[in-house]
């Protein structure tokens, strides 16, 4: 059952992370919603989110399979409403060399970032152009600018979202229908232990959070701009991505995404305080 007056929005990838609180302030700001997660704990999102006061639908599916965006449009069909907002942000991460990874997970990154992105987009965002209004947010990363050496998979698939997100806004200039890619670096979410990167330097440095990510790209969403990028740090990798070489991109992403280099990092750290007290 609808919430007379609110818009409708969906929100993928919602059971924790930038997805919930992207969710948390769609609710906030008096959208009705749909989200979506391949996680049990949608439910419990879903429970949250309506606290809120407004009408929130769960769809537990996944958005790798054809079948989970049927699942999830159907959702969407039953509601009666137009999409007003679409915040593409499911997503999945895999550490270590890729021939080393199970081809299953590899391509199951793929399927989940490209694929479900693309289908779900394909189908709603279609719908907002036929009637000349609508956002859609995509969720891309500053990964997508560097070779993803030991998670080569994410990082392509990234880097395909994040120049997808600048093409499909231009197609849709003067349509009504805007654009936005944003693009956090790490942030302190579930990603990284599912990723098997927690002996990793990228698993244990400082991270962003969540909810300020999310209140980065939303803001943006809103006001239809095309890229969202949280916090300085992030923007600085972006302007090095654009002059430093590709090969020695690869080869510093190497340096925290290696196994082990977590440990390395604390014994570092350790030593300068021995010399300190000696």
């Amino acid at each position: 059952m609808s919430t007379a007056g609110n818009p409708l929005a969906v929100v993928t990838g919602a059971a924790s992370g930038i997805g919930l609180e992207l969710a948390r302030l769609c609710a906030r700001n008096n959208f009705d919603l749909v989200i979506a997660a391949d996680e049990g704990t949608i439910e419990d999102a879903a429970q949250e989110l309506s606290a809120e006061g407004i009408c929130c639908t769960p769809v537990l599916c996944d958005l790798a399979m054809e079948a989970g965006i049927e699942e999830l449009a159907q959702a969407i069909a039953d509601d009666g409403r137009p999409v007003y907002a679409l915040l593409a942000n499911a997503g999945r991460r895999l550490g270590r060399a890729f021939l080393d990874q199970d081809i299953g997970a590899a391509l199951d990154v793929a399927h989940t970032n490209i694929d479900g992105t693309l289908r779900l987009i394909h189908r709603i965002g279609g719908e907002m152009r036929r009637r000349g209004e609508g956002r859609i947010l995509i969720t891309g990363s500053v990964a997508g600018l560097a070779p993803g050496t030991l998670q080569a998979v994410y990082n392509a698939s990234k880097a395909f979202l994040d120049s997808f997100a600048v093409a499909l806004d231009n197609e849709l200039k003067d349509s009504g229908v805007t654009v936005t890619c944003l693009m956090p670096g790490p942030t302190e979410t579930e990603f990284f232990e599912r990723a098997g990167l927690t002996d990793t330097r990228l698993g244990t440095e400082p991270k962003a959070d969540p909810a300020e990510v999310a209140r980065v790209g939303f803001d943006a969403m809103m006001k239809g701009e095309l890229k969202a990028i949280a916090g300085l740090r992030n923007r600085l990798r972006v302007a090095v991505s654009h002059v430093v070489p590709d090969a020695r991109l690869a080869g510093q992403h190497r340096k925290t995404t290696a196994p082990g280099t977590a440990r390395v990092v604390k014994r570092k750290s350790g030593s300068r305080r021995k010399r300190r007290q000696t």
